[in-house]
């Protein structure tokens, strides 16, 4: 196997995704996991199944207990692999969490990343570097367009509606929560690495990246812990907005499938919206619905009125950009899909 591949987060939804994907290509591929998320959630938060079920399904797939904060064991490691390409999925991804552990949070989405970089820098400037960014790169600034709202939904008005939020969109002067801060800084560092030394990387601006292998938990993972509290019968909490507010769902696969694409066909400091658009949009009480009518079970849920800081009210991706650098990329998991996966996923575990 001539192709090697590094996936950092190797155990979380998308670093695992990405490792099936790329095994089942033939490709050598190396994942970084510690199971950091367990710290951040504690159990239910934990991925050693995605980590056990990749070790047992596939020979090219080996795994290294690694703390991406640690410079000298990633900076050991990628000199040794040398990977033909490297993805970067590990992070702290709660909005919330962040705010209680900030010196964490910032370790390791900023200094993790920039371990990586420095590595990338001196031993395999060629290599392709794709970054799992976020949607909150924005903070709320989508808050500041106009919105009208509708019976289950807050919705954008006149230019933006049905096109979503384009990569022009203002990162500074917005509240973006101590982990937006973070991910900006990661980025940024991922395009100034770009730039500054002509190394291909891409920033991936992702709304709410889902499928059957997340470990949603009440601070992270919207569509899976819903969709796991109404099987369990467990109490769900709506954080403000009428329980209007919108997100965009992406299926895990077609992440990793542009990642693939991707790697074919790199560029120097790329950034992309990623999401599901217009047409993988939801709103909670929307999603509380189609749940409830898949399932067969009523949502136990209560509303509070307190917001969380600088959460978006309705967010979806303009993927005008991708599809224009990537013709042969597009949406194939509709939000059909994606609720059926994650309940069938969430029935079998």
């Amino acid at each position: 196997m001539e192709n090697t591949i590094l996936v950092t987060g190797s155990s979380g939804l998308i670093g695992s995704e990405v490792s099936s994907f790329f095994c089942e290509r033939n490709y050598k591929v190396y994942g970084i996991d510690n199971n950091m998320r367990e710290v951040f959630f504690g159990k239910k938060g934990s991925t050693k199944v995605n980590l056990k079920r990749l070790e047992k399904k596939f020979q090219n797939f080996s795994n290294y207990n690694i703390d991406i904060r640690d410079r000298k064991s990633i900076d050991d490691l990628v000199k040794s692999l040398k990977p033909k390409v490297i993805v970067h999925t590990a992070a702290q991804p709660s909005h919330d969490k962040a705010s209680e552990i900030p010196f964490l949070d910032f370790e390791v989405n900023a200094l993790g990343t920039l371990n990586l970089l420095e590595a990338v820098r001196k031993y395999c400037k060629d290599t392709p570097f794709i970054h799992l960014s976020t949607n909150k790169v924005y903070g709320d600034t989508p808050n500041k367009m106009e919105l009208k709202e509708l019976a289950t939904r807050w919705e954008y008005r006149d230019y933006l509606f049905k096109r979503g939020i384009d990569e022009k969109c203002s990162i500074d002067q917005s509240t973006h929560s101590l982990f937006g801060v973070s991910k900006v800084s990661s980025d940024l560092l991922v395009q100034e690495y770009g730039r500054y030394f002509q190394i291909p990387t891409c920033c991936l601006r992702g709304g709410c990246l889902t499928g059957p292998s997340h470990s949603g938990v009440q601070l992270h993972g919207f569509l899976n812990y819903l969709i796991r509290c109404n099987l369990l019968s467990k109490e769900y909490t709506i954080f403000g907005y009428k329980g209007k507010q919108v997100r965009d769902n992406i299926h895990s696969y077609d992440v990793a499938n542009f990642i693939y694409l991707f790697s074919k066909d790199p560029k120097i400091s790329a950034v992309y919206n990623i999401g599901g658009g217009y047409e993988n949009s939801i709103s909670i009480l929307e999603a509380i619905s189609k749940i409830e009518e898949i399932s067969g079970l009523k949502m136990n849920f209560k509303y509070s009125d307190q917001s969380r800081i600088g959460d978006h009210i309705c967010y979806y991706s303009n993927l005008d950009k991708i599809k224009s650098d990537f013709p042969k990329w597009n949406i194939s998991k509709s939000l059909d899909d994606i609720f059926f996966d994650v309940y069938q996923g969430l029935m079998n575990k």
